[in-house]
């Protein structure tokens, strides 16, 4: 019988009900919702509909991420998206790291997505493509809380499964093919020092995404988990702008 794991606290999806323009929020590979609470918040503020779910396997402990696939991930997305598609005339959708990877796929797959706004998203980590060859192990050391911001840690996991890392990575890869299917209006966050997914990633994306109306915007006092640190309100101003333009 497969174990119960709880939800940490502060690990919890969160919905705020609002208008009728809606926001899905994801959080990243080991993450939780903690890390994008403080947007989701300030969204909520100006009278948008959130939607932040916890990615299956997330939030509670690594054993029960290890069993989940990239697939799961998708799903818990996708709920998310038919929660809000009831609700919202519109939707857009923002995501940290591997959110931004979902993020990505759900432009890919949606085209009817009014625009997405990526931080620090992934499609491709030389340095995790070691673990495919790995046998007989099962956790690496942590990749969260990777934060420039002193006194501020991120709520994440302190193992990452190796089975994990297995699924993300031909998870990037099919969303990496496919960016040229993204035509919506997309703004990219990148920190030019981020020590988990290599800043590249955005630049590669931005040139590789089909849409007209897209911008790279740096964050030079942030690093991978950019919406907990130095550069968190200039996130929350720019999302709102690009919202705002683009309702």
């Amino acid at each position: 019988m497969a174990h119960e794991f709880d939800i940490l606290p502060g690990a919890e999806p969160f919905i705020f009900e609002g208008g009728n323009t809606g926001i899905l929020i994801s959080h990243g590979f080991t993450g939780t919702t903690q890390s994008m609470r403080p947007l989701a918040e300030a969204f909520s503020q100006q009278g948008y509909s959130i939607y932040a779910p916890r990615l299956k396997g997330h939030g509670t402990h690594y054993e029960d991420m290890e069993t989940s696939t990239y697939q799961d991930w998708i799903a818990s997305v996708e709920e998310a998206y038919a929660w809000l598609m009831e609700r919202c005339d519109k939707i857009f959708v923002a995501g940290l790291s591997m959110g931004g990877t979902l993020a990505l796929y759900m432009a890919e797959n949606h085209p009817e997505i009014r625009g997405i706004a990526l931080i620090n998203a992934a499609i491709e980590v030389p340095d995790m493509e070691g673990v495919m060859e790995l046998q007989d192990v099962r956790f690496l050391d942590a990749i969260g809380s990777d934060i420039k911001k002193p006194g501020v840690t991120e709520l994440a996991y302190d193992k990452t499964p190796v089975a994990s890392v297995k699924e993300i990575l031909p998870f990037m890869d099919l969303v990496k093919k496919n960016l040229s299917a993204i035509h919506c209006p997309t703004l990219l966050f990148v920190s030019p020092e981020d020590h988990v997914v290599p800043p590249g990633n955005s630049k590669f994306i931005y040139e590789h995404i089909a849409s007209e109306e897209k911008d790279i915007v740096e964050m030079p006092d942030s690093y991978h988990v950019a919406t907990l640190d130095h550069d968190q309100q200039r996130i929350i101003d720019g999302t709102l702008d690009f919202f705002r333009t683009y309702e």
